[in-house]
């Protein structure tokens, strides 16, 4: 039976690669966003979202699945972080994430059981210079999936994805020449960056009833480089 969603932030990269699994799939997709992008040519309704100013946001009645990716790389190091930098990042990836799911709760409440999936990054489990602030927010994060999953149980599952370097646009900084793209792949112990089907296709599995026994988790997608080491 199709499921309905709500993506926050699908219109680019991971969620937009998202978008795309769910409406093949034939599920019903809303979506969230600061300006379209391709989701149009899908057919996949888009209102508008700010993660740094969220108003409020039209959801369906009932709704099968939550997804929230609006994201920041924000690297310096620590000496030139500033106050606005870590508040950035937070209303960014938590207080907009938190005034998300706190709209979308009596739709998710509504349905028989309902999925919500969240974004994390492999910095927090893997100490990484110059990431302090990005990850002091998603390590917020964390703590919300999993008090969010103890709440909302036994209805409602909560989990976040926490992938490491993925080919998109916001990565792009990072990527954007040979030399750049071989040193990231290298740092992996698969030898490759992420691709964005690859987070998208597991946050397609954490909205579909397979992985019903799955909550309060923090999945990495991230080629080893969390927990493996080859040298």
């Amino acid at each position: 039976m199709p499921k309905t969603h709500l993506l926050i932030g699908g219109n680019t990269g991971i969620g937009f690669a998202l978008a795309r699994i769910l409406h093949d799939h034939g599920d019903l997709v809303h979506a969230a966003a600061r300006n379209p992008g391709e989701l149009p040519e899908l057919g996949i309704p888009v209102q508008s979202f700010d993660a740094r100013d969220p108003a409020a946001l039209a959801v369906p009645e009932s709704l099968d699945g939550l997804v929230y990716l609006p994201g920041s790389i924000t690297l310096k190091p620590f000496h030139r972080l500033t106050r606005e930098d870590f508040l950035n990042d937070l209303e960014i990836n938590l207080l907009g994430a938190v005034a998300a799911i706190q709209q979308a709760l009596p739709a998710l409440k509504a349905a028989p059981s309902a999925s919500v999936v969240l974004f994390s990054t492999v910095a927090v489990a893997q100490g990484m210079p110059f990431h302090a602030s990005i990850a002091a927010a998603k390590a917020a994060v964390e703590g919300l999936v999993r008090s969010l999953a103890a709440e909302f149980a036994p209805k409602i599952r909560v989990n976040a994805i926490a992938p490491s370097l993925t080919d998109t646009a916001l990565a792009s900084p990072l990527v954007n020449n040979d030399a750049k793209r071989e040193a990231a792949a290298k740092r992996h112990p698969l030898q490759r960056i992420g691709a964005a089907d690859d987070a998208a296709s597991l946050a397609a599995w954490l909205l579909s009833d397979a992985s019903s026994f799955m909550t309060g988790q923090i999945l990495r997608p991230d080629g080893g480089l969390s927990s493996v080491r080859t040298f």
